[in-house]
């Protein structure tokens, strides 16, 4: 059931206004050495039933009313009112451990020309500061129009990305904007080297929201109080984007999903190793940008392959998005819908064959 945000949130509406004018198994299957578009397969084909083991696991308990983005209890009404922020992070190697990703309540993982970058999507928790920052691509328009005209922290791009998304409805937020730099809190940090240095305060950017901005609807489902999380025994997932071996393993001490990069550990600057509670899958083309023929772009509006790993599971079916403005659909191959866990996901945009879910 999807959430919506009611009681506590409609009492600070007006608050919220005031304010905002101030060695893990690899994949068996490599990534291409370029990026083309591929049949989407048959979801029962991704995860073989011989492979895993059926189990029914019991989620967490769910109270409204809840955050739009996690289905978590609202405990910060003021947070819960505001707009969307999603931030560019870089993911190159001299750019980690980042700071925010487990404060983002969705994080996105994106092919670009080199390894990936995040969309980290902030609304019920900030982060001070937050980064390395870095630029925006024009797969982030499609992506991002689901969160309500969400604001855009980007270090800013070439010519014609910088068009697009100043022509979207993304409220852009880039650092090559002087007022905007000062008034968002970018900085640079003195202990990395440049590109890989840039960072911003979440509060701060938050007052540079417009004039009545409302937060994002929900995005997925999530589990109520009571309900069981069907599907089959998986104890993590392990990928290879654009070069890049990512690998999610279950704590069960956590009942989250624990995040490696070629073994290592993934780590957040502050908050300790980078983990969620759901890694969603959704299994995408990429084409080239029409802003930068070397740029790929993640086709997000249409229908593909998905898996939904959470608490222990694995859930197999697909997604689907009827416009860049619509949620991301998730249902089984019987069309009923596809539950997280109430709490942070991360989602995986990923080229088909190249990931393994691993049992």
């Amino acid at each position: 059931m999807k959430y919506s945000i009611v009681g506590a949130v409609c009492s600070v509406a007006v608050v919220l206004v005031s304010c905002s004018s101030s060695n893990t198994a690899s994949p068996t299957t490599a990534v291409p050495s370029t990026i083309a578009t591929a049949p989407v397969p048959e979801p029962s084909t991704t995860v073989p039933e011989s492979t895993i083991a059926a189990t029914t696991t019991t989620a967490a308990v769910v109270a409204a009313p809840s955050y739009p983005l996690t289905g978590l209890p609202i405990v910060d009404p003021v947070a819960a009112a505001r707009p969307a922020l999603v931030v560019k992070i870089d993911n190159n190697a001299a750019a980690r451990p980042q700071s925010g990703l487990n404060a983002a309540d969705i994080v996105f993982e994106e092919i670009v020309e080199v390894q990936t970058r995040f969309a980290a999507v902030f609304q019920s928790q900030a982060s001070d500061p937050v980064g390395p920052i870095r630029s925006g691509r024009t797969q982030d328009i499609d992506l991002l129009g689901m969160f309500n005209r969400p604001l855009l922290a980007w270090s800013g791009g070439n010519g014609n990305v910088t068009n697009a998304i100043r022509n979207s409805d993304l409220i852009n937020l880039s650092a090559q904007d002087g007022s905007v730099y000062r008034a968002g809190g970018y900085f640079r940090s003195s202990d990395r080297k440049a590109p890989h240095n840039l960072y911003a305060q979440s509060t701060a950017l938050w007052t540079l929201a417009p004039a009545g901005a409302t937060p994002p609807p929900p995005i997925f489902d999530y589990l109520e109080a009571g309900d069981v999380l069907p599907g089959t025994a998986a104890s993590g997932i392990d990928l290879v984007m654009s070069g890049l071996s990512v690998e999610w393993r279950f704590d069960p001490a956590s009942a989250s999903y624990l995040r490696t990069n070629a073994g290592k550990p993934h780590n957040d600057a502050t908050l300790g190793q980078v983990s969620t509670q759901n890694v969603v899958v959704m299994v995408v083309d990429y084409r080239p940008s029409s802003a930068d023929a070397n740029s790929p772009e993640a086709q997000t509006v249409g229908s593909g392959q998905a898996l939904v790993i959470s608490n222990g599971v694995v859930q197999v079916g697909t997604w689907t998005r009827a416009d860049r403005l619509s949620p991301i659909v998730l249902v089984d191959a019987a069309g009923s819908p596809l539950e997280l866990s109430p709490g942070r996901t991360w989602v995986e945009l990923a080229v088909a064959g190249t990931f393994n879910v691993v049992t």
